[in-house]
């Protein structure tokens, strides 16, 4: 039987760290040297959440503290958290309670979230992510709305993809594809007398009915899954606690234990006299309900190149104004060769200008404006006159006015762009962020879905699988689509040197061109393959007709790190424009001929 001083001693231990417990809000066991204990502390300093510290190495007799501790709790180490009398446990614990929400509650009293997850966005992403935590269980609201562009145009739930990008840019693509086979069926046999038009009216009005149905269609897969849809626009007041803002300007205010931002990105403007007053973005093309005639497209992005091509297979004269060079951050080999093909049927290209003013010369619909451009080269003065001018110059994140700033989320202030870690996670632990509005990310649908569903396992359903944002395959559906996975030979040679890399490549001419006779040895492939590992193929291109569908499939084979072997090893599907991956044998080094003849 121990001496009763010792008794005596613990009791006393025992009773000063109970009245520690019940008098302080917040209360960290700590030891200086801890870093652990150290992270602790900090994060209630950020969240200025006053506490009292009880630093046991500072103590004549922390040692028995310690002792106590692990009695009374099961935990020796230190940090050891109480909230609100409340035993949180040390700094795994608290900073999961954090992400959790759990710590804002208890440091409330006890206080209930409205929700378990609020999310900002209803595009591909933020719809995703929603309906995938609302089937784990939990209390979901999402919160979508778009600000009108200057010329007022907005539109319904489902996101830049559904509404003014993937869905309605495919639908006006396959319009002028469709041209084109009018024009190859001739030399096919089909005969027509009739002058063949095309009305933009139908295709626009088509186009939007179709977009609507998918509008609805989100309506009901969020109600069907009981996820509370709002149409407000969102805006941070408190680290857990939101503004929504309908466009009546009637407010409500709603809490959260986590946050997913999935904001996305608007067309960006170029800041010079009658841009946002006169010209459109790809906000306005794809409702615009009328013609837009004669059309100047500034810009080189994918959106630029993309527009310009549909709207030139729709007979429109088209011109576009490039900066500098085209498809920046593709392959550029691939990029030119997309441009050469425009410019071979009728697109003109105005290279090395930038925009100064937009006027208007005529109102109507269209009406008629004037541009003027200057030379990035000299003192050259660039004057046209268009009936619309399109600018895709870029798209900024949609960061800037949902109160970001009130609860300490950085934000890359030059393009708005959020930084996380590998699971999606900002700087604020219980908000998270996903799409197009990711820095160093991929700005595409798949990705945002993919990202949004994983992020939601992840936070309620006790997965661990994170995106994996390498080896996406992607297109540009250009007049002749390019489609493209893993490096482009840029960065390849960037990334492995010369000596390291082998590059084979081929023009072909797809079966279809052939009766009708057109762009012979146009069509062009490529693979970049890695020597240093087995001539694993690190960069895949194609430029050609269904560049989505072959490049997909490749795609997945580039997950599994296909080789330049197993390529070859692959018996082709004949006739197809694939096929040509199974037999490609030159080098981009050998300089040997890569026109193909035949079959």
């Amino acid at each position: 039987m121990p001496p009763t001083g010792c008794n005596s001693g613990r009791d006393q231990i025992k009773s000063r760290i109970q009245e520690l417990i019940d008098s302080s809000e917040v209360l960290v066991f700590s030891k200086s040297s801890c870093p652990y204990c150290v992270k602790v502390k900090d994060l209630f300093r950020e969240l200025n959440v006053k506490y009292k510290v009880v630093e046991l190495d500072l103590m004549d007799d922390g040692s028995g503290y310690q002792d106590m501790l692990l009695e009374m709790t099961g935990q020796k180490t230190v940090p050891n958290v109480f909230i609100n009398k409340t035993h949180v446990g040390g700094c795994d614990k608290t900073m999961q309670a954090h992400q959790d929400g759990l710590l804002q509650q208890l440091l409330g009293g006890g206080e209930a979230y409205d929700y378990d997850l609020i999310v900002i966005g209803g595009g591909s992403g933020g719809l995703a992510c929603s309906k995938e935590a609302s089937l784990l269980g939990k209390k979901v609201m999402v919160l979508d709305y778009v600000v009108p562009t200057p010329k007022g145009t907005t539109w319904g739930l489902g996101g830049t993809c559904v509404n003014v990008g993937c869905i309605p840019k495919k639908l006006m693509h396959q319009t002028a594809l469709l041209g084109t086979a009018l024009q190859d069926a001739r030399s096919f046999g089909w005969e027509f007398d009739e002058n063949v038009k095309h009305n933009w009216e139908t295709m626009k009005t088509a186009v939007n009915n179709y977009i609507g149905s998918l509008n609805w269609g989100y309506r009901v897969q969020l109600r069907e899954k009981s996820v509370n849809y709002v149409n407000s626009f969102a805006e941070f007041v408190e680290p857990h606690k939101i503004k929504a803002t309908n466009k009546r300007g009637k407010e409500t205010f709603h809490t959260a234990a986590k946050f997913v931002l999935a904001t996305g990105e608007r067309p960006r403007y170029l800041g010079i006299p009658g841009d946002r007053e006169l010209c459109i973005t790809s906000d306005d093309l794809f409702s615009l309900p009328y013609c837009p005639g004669k059309t100047l497209v500034i810009g080189a992005s994918y959106v630029a190149l993309e527009c310009a091509g549909f709207l030139a297979g729709l007979g429109l004269d088209v011109t576009v104004m490039v900066r500098s060079i085209l498809l920046r951050g593709f392959d550029q080999d691939m990029a030119n060769r997309a441009g050469e093909h425009m410019e071979a049927h009728g697109v003109t290209f105005v290279r090395k200008f930038v925009p100064t003013s937009v006027e208007e010369l005529e109102k109507g619909t269209p009406g008629r404006l004037k541009v003027t451009a200057k030379s990035t080269e000299s003192d050259e003065v660039f004057e046209g006159e268009y009936n619309t001018v399109l600018i895709a110059v870029g798209r900024d994140a949609c960061t800037g006015t949902i109160g970001l700033d009130k609860v300490g989320v950085e934000v890359n202030k030059k393009n708005g762009k959020i930084p996380v870690n590998d699971e999606e996670q900002t700087n604020v632990p219980h908000i998270y962020a996903i799409g197009d509005i990711l820095q160093g990310k991929w700005e595409l649908t798949p990705v945002a879905i993919q990202a949004g569903k994983l992020l939601a396992r992840r936070l309620f359903g006790g997965a661990t699988l994170k995106c994996d944002y390498v080896n996406v395959p992607t297109t540009v559906f250009t007049p002749l689509e390019y489609g493209c996975c893993g490096l482009s030979e840029e960065k390849a040679l960037e990334m492995y040197g010369q000596d390291n890399i082998e590059v084979y490549h081929s023009l072909f001419w797809p079966l279809e061109f052939t009766v009708p006779g057109r762009d012979n040895n146009r069509c062009y492939a490529k693979i970049i393959c890695n020597k240093l590992d087995s001539d694993r193929v690190v960069g895949f291109h194609y430029l050609g007709p269904n560049a989505g569908e072959v490049t997909q499939g490749y795609g997945a084979a580039m997950k599994c790190g296909m080789t330049k072997e197993q390529l070859s090893g692959t018996i082709g599907i004949h006739p197809t424009c694939a096929e040509i991956y199974t037999t490609m044998e030159v080098t981009k080094s050998s300089g040997g001929d890569i026109t193909q003849a035949g079959c």
